[in-house]
């Protein structure tokens, strides 16, 4: 008995060395093959691109374009002079010509379109770098999750065997005890109904377990029967709670969290964007220089150049730059507004994550100790049964107590880890 005892708590509780796979290889193969991640990556260089963008209008321009033509039959130039009719040569030799055109553009004055069509895209950029952030945060979490579900499972699993196996040999003791006419038979069928359904609940742990790898192997891009072993969690991850208050966490989660920055640098790209709009109603100058090429038989020279100043000033557009202009102004009040809701849920999911923190380490200790009342209650109910000073029913409630308690441990012990995990999310830092 001392002996099974032994070799039980021993499976139940003693954790594995660390190998196989780990939490950060997780981490890494999700990143290199999660679908979203890869998109979000595009638009960020979407993002960075459309700044460039930006930047560029404050450059010259240059624009070259041609063309060949012919015509079935030439024109020329044909006016009377004097009494009699002057007809020129055909314009061009042989009915066809050739025509080439470079010019060059630079704004000298655009009432601030540029500049601020520039400051709008750069934090369009930032804003899409930011998300990029958050949804990797996001990813790492969801990992998490899984890699914990199949460890819960895992632990599961290996309790429901533990249990099988100890209820067999009570039933084998049992089947002995029968046979020199110890006990009576109805102890043996107890113990035999008993054994069944700890065999369904072995095969119900088996059949979570399976499931959770499956959705484990499907975050990362993995085959969902493969069959990994995961490591057990790194040690930092049981940690206890931060030293800080949950008043401070707050605040590092107000000053960390990608996504109230992602919104505010949303708010500020609607906002460039509006003066961009308005800025439109101001008179648009620019320098401009064209080279031009026209291949003829009659003008004194085929290439011609010129230098000059342009500008155009829209007087009136029904509204239509003014109510751009305003839309573009409530989106991003909007986006300010949406800021700030997002501060006060990240305040809530803050102490929601410590307390749940808090929580799961004060049970640790609890169902630790209730691991270890259990295994003796076991012992003890076994010794009596043996000695016939107990009934099989007191064996048969402290299988499904230690069963029970092992279940409350482990569950606490992964608690915690996944909780710390949840608390640095909200707080930004994972």
């Amino acid at each position: 008995m001392n002996t099974l005892r032994h070799i039980l708590l021993t499976a139940i509780l003693v954790v594995p060395p660390a190998q196989g796979e780990t939490l950060e290889d997780a981490w890494r193969m999700a990143t290199e093959r999660d679908a979203g991640l890869a998109a979000v990556r595009s638009r960020t260089e979407a993002g960075r691109a459309g700044e460039q963008a930006a930047r560029a209008e404050r450059w010259p321009k240059l624009t070259i374009d041609g063309s060949y033509q012919r015509f079935d039959d030439a024109p020329a130039f044909s006016f009377p002079v004097g009494g009699n009719t002057f007809v020129s040569p055909e314009l061009v030799s042989g009915d066809d010509f050739l025509m080439g055109r470079a010019r060059v553009e630079v704004p000298l004055f655009t009432g601030g379109r540029v500049t601020a069509g520039i400051d709008s895209a750069t934090q369009a950029a930032r804003g899409a770098g930011l998300d990029q952030e958050s949804y990797e945060q996001d990813l790492r979490l969801q990992v998490a999750t899984a890699y914990v579900d199949v460890l819960r499972a895992r632990r599961a699993l290996r309790a429901a065997e533990a249990t099988v196996a100890s209820l067999t040999a009570h039933v084998n003791d049992v089947a002995v005890m029968v046979e020199r006419e110890a006990v009576a038979r109805n102890d043996l069928l107890a113990a035999r109904v008993t054994l069944a359904d700890a065999e369904q609940v072995r095969l119900r742990a088996e059949n979570r377990h399976a499931m959770a790898l499956a959705a484990y192997n499907r975050l990362l891009g993995e085959p969902l029967d493969r069959v990994p072993e995961l490591a057990e969690l790194p040690a930092d991850t049981a940690a206890p709670l931060p030293a800080e208050s949950v008043d401070a966490l707050v605040e590092r989660a107000r000053a960390s969290r990608r996504e109230l920055a992602g919104l505010e640098a949303r708010s500020l790209a609607l906002a460039g964007q509006a003066r961009s709009e308005n800025a439109s109603r101001w008179p648009q100058v620019g320098l401009m220089a064209d080279y031009q090429h026209l291949e003829n038989q009659v003008l004194d020279d085929e290439d011609f150049a010129l230098l000059g100043v342009g500008f155009s000033w829209t007087l009136f557009d029904a509204g239509r730059i003014k109510e751009r202009a305003n839309a573009l102004q409530s989106a991003s009040r909007a986006v300010a507004r949406d800021r700030d809701d997002l501060q006060s849920r990240v305040a809530l999911e803050v102490r929601q994550a410590w307390l749940d923190v808090r929580e799961a380490a004060a049970r640790v200790p609890l169902t630790r100790e209730a691991v270890e009342q259990s295994e003796e209650n076991l012992r003890v109910g076994r010794e009596l049964y043996g000695v016939g000073l107990a009934t099989n029913t007191v064996v048969l409630d402290a299988e499904a107590l230690r069963l029970g308690a092992v279940s409350n441990y482990d569950n606490a012990v992964l608690d915690v880890a996944l909780g710390n995990l949840r608390l640095k999310r909200v707080i930004g830092e994972l």
